[in-house]
This record gives C-alpha cells, sequence and structure tokens, in this order.
C-alpha cells in the first residue's frame, strides 16, 4: 500500500446464510464457520484488510452476535476494532451510513473498503492489487466497485457491464449499468458476448463520497444513520446504536441506494479467486475433489459415488452408488440435496419456520460471552448439557425458579459460588444447586473449563433465570 492515509475496512455480518442451512442458521451463521478455510470467514475477512495500509475495522453486525465477533476477532489478532450493533437487520446501506458517519468523524476523506463477513478470496496477490487500483480511484472521487472476471455462466449473482478504461486510474474502467441475475439463457449470452462481470457486493469510497451519494439518493437512509449513531451508546467494546431510529431507516441495499443511481460509479475487473459461498455447490467447488469428482469437509466415504460433496460436523457419513448428491450432516439434522436444487435449501428453512422447528434458527450448541453450552439429552424433566467456559470468563450470578442443577467438572477448574459459599472444584468433582440457590459459574484457570450439568425440575427453559448480577450487561 502507499503512504496515503489507511485504508478503513468496513466488514458487513449481518447475513443469515440460509442457503447453507443446516450449518448456517440465524444463531451462528455461515461468516462464524470455518469453511473455505481453517479460519472463520470472519476472521479470514478481517485478515485480509491487516497490515500495513489499513486501519483498523469497523464492524456493522446483529447485536446477538456481539461477543462471537469480538472473540473471533481477538482470535485472529485484530485490535482496535469497532463493533457497531444493528437492533435490527436494514439492509447495507444504512450499515454502511453508520460507517461513514464514523469514519468522518476523525476524517471525512478517509477510504472506505465495504466487504461482506462471508466471502472467500483465493488469490491473495491479486486482491491486493485490485485495493490499490480501487484505492485509488476512491481518493479520485469515484464510487468504486469489484467486479469478478466470470468463469462460468452463473444464474445466482448480479452482473456489470464493463465500460471503456478510465483515463489516469490504472485497472479501471467505467460502470456501465448493473444486471439483475439472469437467467440461464441470459448468463450463457452474456459470458459469449463479454465484458460483463460478477458483482462481488465488495465497494471502495470515501466517507465524503458515499455520504454525499446517500444525501443525494437516499436522503432518508443517511438521516436515520446520523439519528441512530447521535442517539448511540458505547457498552463495553460496542457501539449500540438507537433503537427506533436505526429501525426507521429504509431498508435498502447499498447497490439501489447508492452505486445504480450514481453518476461516480466505476469498476475494478480482477480475478482473485472470489466466491461469494452462497450455496453448498459454491463451497464444493472451493474443496479438492478426488478422481471421481467426490469432496468431503469432515469425515466421510464414497463408495461407487460421483460428483458428490459432504460436511460432516462430526459423525462418519458415507455415500454409496449415487451421483450429483450434497449431503451435510450436523448433530441435530440431516440434508440430502440434488446439486441442481442448491440455490433452494432457503426453501427448507422456510418450511421449518414455518412449523416453527427450532432447528430452522438455532444450533444445539448455544455460544454466550462466556463459551458455550450444547444439549446432550432431553427427557421429561431432566436435561443434560455440556458447558464450556473459556479463561478468566464467569456465568452471570443467577437463580432458578423451577429447576435444581447437578455440576461436574470434566476438565479444568470451577470456582463456583452458591448462596453465601465459595467451592473451588477440580476434574471429576461435583456440586449440587439445589432450586432456589443464586449461585454462579468462574473458570479462574489458563485452559477452558468442560463440565456436564444435569439439570432437573418442572421447567427447563432458557428463560427460567433471574440474573443478580452480569459482567457482560444482560439483564
Amino acid at each position: 500500500m502507499t503512504s496515503a492515509a489507511p485504508i478503513i475496512p468496513v466488514i458487513l455480518s449481518g447475513g443469515s446464510g440460509t442457503r447453507l442451512w443446516p450449518v448456517s442458521r440465524k444463531s451462528f451463521p455461515k461468516q462464524f464457520w470455518a469453511l473455505a478455510s481453517a479460519k472463520p470467514m470472519l476472521a479470514e475477512t478481517a485478515l485480509r484488510a491487516a497490515g500495513p495500509g489499513f486501519a483498523p475495522p469497523i464492524v456493522v453486525a446483529s447485536q446477538a452476535h456481539r461477543f462471537v465477533i469480538a472473540e473471533q476477532l481477538r482470535e485472529a489478532g485484530t485490535s482496535g476494532a469497532r463493533i457497531v450493533l444493528e437492533p435490527v437487520g436494514r439492509n447495507s446501506a444504512p450499515a454502511i451510513a453508520i460507517a461513514a458517519l464514523l469514519a468522518a468523524e476523525t476524517d471525512p476523506d478517509s477510504v472506505l473498503w465495504i466487504m461482506a463477513a462471508d466471502a472467500a478470496i483465493t488469490k491473495p496477490g491479486a486482491l491486493q492489487e485490485a485495493v490499490a487500483c480501487a484505492a485509488a480511484a476512491a481518493r479520485a472521487g469515484h464510487v468504486a466497485t469489484f467486479g469478478m472476471n466470470p468463469t462460468a455462466p452463473e444464474t445466482g449473482y448480479g452482473y456489470i457491464a464493463q465500460g471503456a478504461p478510465m483515463a489516469g486510474l490504472e485497472g479501471v474502467c467505467r460502470l456501465e449499468r448493473f444486471v439483475e441475475k439472469p437467467d440461464l439463457a441470459r448468463a450463457r449470452a452474456m459470458l459469449a458476448e463479454g465484458g460483463y462481470l460478477w458483482n462481488s457486493g465488495m465497494f471502495m469510497f470515501t466517507a465524503r463520497v458515499v455520504m454525499e451519494e446517500l444525501e443525494r439518493h437516499a436522503p432518508a437512509v443517511l438521516a436515520a444513520a446520523k439519528a441512530a449513531l447521535a442517539a448511540s451508546v458505547t457498552d463495553l467494546d460496542f457501539i449500540r446504536l438507537g433503537a427506533a431510529e436505526f429501525a426507521a431507516a429504509p431498508d435498502i441495499s447499498i447497490d439501489y441506494a447508492v452505486a445504480e443511481p450514481t453518476t461516480r460509479a466505476v469498476v475494478v475487473p480482477a480475478d482473485i479467486g472470489w466466491s461469494d459461498v452462497g450455496s453448498w455447490t459454491a463451497l464444493a467447488a472451493l474443496t479438492p475433489h478426488d478422481e471421481a469428482g467426490n469432496a468431503a469437509q469432515g469425515d466421510a466415504l464414497f463408495e461407487g459415488t460421483k460428483n458428490c460433496f459432504v460436511r460432516s460436523e462430526g459423525m462418519l457419513t458415507a455415500l454409496l452408488g449415487v451421483e450429483e448428491l450434497i449431503v451435510v450432516t450436523t448433530p441435530d439434522a440431516v440434508l440430502v440435496a440434488s446439486k441442481a436444487e442448491a440455490q433452494n435449501v432457503k426453501k427448507i428453512v422456510e418450511r421449518l419456520k414455518a412449523e416453527k422447528r427450532p432447528e430452522a434458527d438455532q444450533h444445539p450448541r448455544v455460544y454466550r460471552p462466556w463459551g458455550y453450552y450444547e444439549g446432550l439429552t432431553l427427557g421429561e424433566r431432566f436435561q443434560v448439557k455440556r458447558i464450556v467456559v473459556w479463561p478468566g470468563q464467569k456465568l452471570s450470578l443467577q437463580k432458578h425458579f423451577h429447576r435444581a442443577e447437578h455440576w461436574v467438572v470434566v476438565n479444568g477448574v470451577a470456582l463456583v459460588t452458591r448462596d453465601a459459599e465459595q467451592k473451588l472444584l477440580q476434574e471429576n468433582e461435583s456440586i449440587y444447586l439445589p432450586l432456589g440457590s443464586v449461585h454462579r459459574l468462574e473458570n479462574p484457570g489458563k485452559i477452558p473449563l468442560t463440565l456436564i450439568e444435569v439439570q432437573s425440575g418442572a421447567y427447563l427453559g432458557e428463560d427460567d433465570i433471574v440474573r443478580f448480577e452480569d459482567t457482560y450487561g444482560r439483564s
């Protein structure tokens, strides 16, 4: 990068990734999973914009995911991030308006690099070259988008019609127009004709330029963002936007709000190995294949099978004598789909929601700011969970009206508060918490604490918690 002011990465992490169900769900969507590499996609995104030439990122996300985001950024070595919490989802334009307003507080001419948290890029060198071209265009007052050189007649992406090269801006072309997601015939025709690029959804512009364009083309978005930021409060490492003010923002993408109506649009054609990982077939394409075209993530076995993809979250998944299938196994759900139907997985999620099935949105493993818990078995008047508490973290001081609990330490050390006493438990030791007792669990050690919790009682719902004190500000 040059000696110009650092580029501010803006990471949008509001998606739910329903087409990657049952792995991606509302409670823990695809950007938090390691899908295309050994790192979670959010971490990969942050690391692409780390080091010289880049400022700490601004992350705009749902408040429900705040602690997961903070922990994954910490594990990635990203410091100084500003994490903005949306009280409700309002698409990308309001989120970007908030980021621009924050950046403008320091320097209105800051260059913002807008990225989704859940894309894969396999050619980092080519990416940095494209970023340099787009940054130059942004500093020249343009709204720069990244157009991906198409490799197939893809119907799941929007397209960009590429214009003539821009004088004085290497690697930058005029943006003639945007094309909505085409049918297969139209996609094939555009690929044959040439001059069309996939719309990656990545942008670069200065805070000043995007605010001017929002004021010109979507003033209600900018007004709501200003009001929400003015009403915001800082909570730990998070910026909580004013709920009513942000909810008043129009639900609109930056494409419709700015990129399409603006006269400042340019495009950087690029070959960076980009994928939005928007379906299981897209993920399969990023996964190494065997001689029969099969690809697997996790424990899988193929026999007499061709062109299949397996993602297993633990259990052995064996395929025999089948072709062109996607099979995804998780602890509580199994998806078997034809590759031709990969874009329609969201229809399964819609069915599950209509039937009020918890599998639509929730995982058996539930993440909390202190760690996570997962249900192991549930029966009449009892439930068994595994609880993991990160080093130095603690649960809230709480009690239950309807259940008693028994804790058995499996690994690590637990400091337990039970009414007026405190007790230190080692591996294989246990403690009983009677119904109504005021209690707290802490991990004073340097390794994760794992314990088994056995609940018994007339009602075992998660809402049977009365919190007296909480490090994380939960009520």
